[in-house]
Parts: structure tokens; C-alpha cells; sequence
């Protein structure tokens, strides 16, 4: 088996991509290597990858010579594979009911965050991936209440190289403005040119506006679940249903414009 961890690592194929051609989870893949014998490997995945590197045994390996012409030939056959991966991706995005209703760039960003959600949640224990995309779920959940989140995705997609830094994909103005103070920041925080004392009052101040914004946020429901509990009673209902919603709504609006709760 450690002639075949070289073998991989000379052909620059990593885990993670192995696991992709393999058609398993990451996990699987250090499963697999931690046998002392390829033929304890499921059938399937033993043969795919003696196919990868082109041999019929898993004797073959140990005569493996990684040079030039070999590695071409499995990159070569890595295409081939990817290229199935392509075509059972497509039959995937148009038979799978998540999918319905989206059209083709839609379903392919889609798609590629699924795949690399799946790919980092593979393992259980990796606590930091599972915060990552915990995080990644509230961040969409309030995308819409502010524009600066979406400049800030615009920001990160930039400076990873992944956009031109002078396109704009929405209010130009405002985020022209953003990221040149965003960038600011970032460059500030990298080159250490601050410390936790330094800004920690700012820390603080940040903690009272989120702690403020909570307590707002709960007085608002008390205050709508009082008005909704008091326009049941001057309507003569128990509960807000399909039938009375309306009337019950409607109700809920005229106490509160009353700006007094009995």
C-alpha cells in the first residue's frame, strides 16, 4: 500500500481527488489506504482504479515507473473519467427533483455548492467545516436584508481571483465604496498593525448593538403576539386559521395602529 501512496503522490492525486474519480467520500479513500491489501478493496473500486493506472493486477503496482509518458497516459484517462462524470452530472442535475423549475447555470451553481458541502461535511469530527457551513445557512438566511452581504461575497469572489476586480455586479457606487474600505480592513488585520486591547472597546460596542438588536427583535414579537392574542379575543376566535386569517390580520394591523394594547 505505501507504493501506491507514492505512486499517487508523484501523479499529484490527491485523496480528495481520488475520491472523486473512485465515486467515494473522503473518508473512504484513508479506509481503503489503511488496508494492508488492495484486494480487500470493494471489487468495483479495485478494478477502477487499477483502470486509472493502467495495470491489471495489484502486483502491477509495485512495477509502476512514474515518468513523463506514464503520467500523460493517466491524465489522459483522469479526463476520460471526468468527462463520464460530466455526462452523469447532467443526466443528475435534470432527473433530480431539487433541481425542477431551475435553469441550466442555476442548477450548475447549485450543483457544484452541493458537491463541495458534501465534500467537506464528509467527516463527522471536523467540527470547524460543520461552524463553516452552520455559519454559511444564517448568511444566506439574511442575504436579502442588507446589500453590504452580497458585496461582501462580491469582495471575497475578487480576491480570490475568481472575478475581474473591476466588475460590479450590483450597485457599482456603493460597492466600489465597500470594498475599498473592506480591503482597508483586511489589510489592516493582516499586517498586525492592531491588537485585541487596541480595538477591543470597538469589540464591545459591536456586542451591545447585536445584544440591542435582540432585545428590539423579542420586544417586536411580544408586542405582535400581544395584539394577535387580543384580536382573537375581539373577534371571538381561539386561533388564527386558513378561514379567518384575513380577518385576523386585518385586526392585528388596527390595534397596533392604535399604538395602545389593552
Amino acid at each position: 500500500m505505501d507504493r501506491l501512496v507514492e505512486i499517487l503522490r508523484q501523479l499529484g492525486i490527491s485523496k480528495v481527488k481520488l475520491a472523486k474519480l473512485l465515486g467515494v467520500s473522503r473518508q473512504m479513500i484513508y479506509n481503503y489506504l489503511e488496508l494492508e491489501d488492495i484486494n480487500k478493496w470493494p471489487k468495483d473500486k479495485k478494478v477502477l482504479l487499477l483502470n486509472l493506472l493502467g495495470v491489471k493486477s495489484p502486483e502491477e503496482i509495485d512495477e509502476i515507473k512514474v515518468d513523463t509518458d506514464y503520467i500523460m497516459r493517466v491524465e489522459a484517462r483522469i479526463e476520460n473519467l471526468f468527462n463520464e462524470n460530466i455526462s452523469s452530472k447532467t443526466d443528475y442535475l435534470a432527473g433530480t427533483a431539487i433541481f425542477s423549475g431551475l435553469a441550466k447555470k442555476q442548477k450548475e451553481v447549485m450543483y457544484n455548492i452541493i458537491e463541495i458541502m458534501r465534500e467537506k461535511l464528509d467527516d463527522e469530527f471536523d467540527e470547524d467545516s460543520y461552524k463553516v457551513f452552520l455559519y454559511l445557512h444564517h448568511y444566506l438566511q439574511t442575504i436579502n436584508s442588507s446589500p453590504e452581504l452580497k458585496y461582501i461575497l462580491a469582495y471575497m469572489s475578487k480576491a480570490a481571483g475568481f472575478t475581474k476586480p473591476t466588475d460590479f455586479a450590483f450597485d457599482e457606487e456603493d460597492q466600489f465604496i465597500f470594498e475599498s474600505i473592506m480591503f482597508s480592513a483586511m489589510t489592516l488585520y493582516k499586517s498586525g498593525g492592531t491588537s485585541r486591547s487596541k480595538i477591543a472597546e470597538s469589540h464591545k460596542r459591536f456586542v451591545n448593538h447585536i445584544e440591542q438588536k435582540k432585545e428590539e427583535k423579542l420586544s417586536r414579537t411580544v408586542e405582535l403576539n400581544t395584539a394577535k392574542i387580543q384580536a382573537l379575543r375581539e373577534l371571538g376566535y381561539n386561533e388564527i386559521t386558513e378561514k379567518n386569517a384575513a380577518e385576523v390580520f386585518e385586526k392585528i394591523a388596527e390595534i397596533q395602529s392604535r399604538n395602545v394594547i389593552d
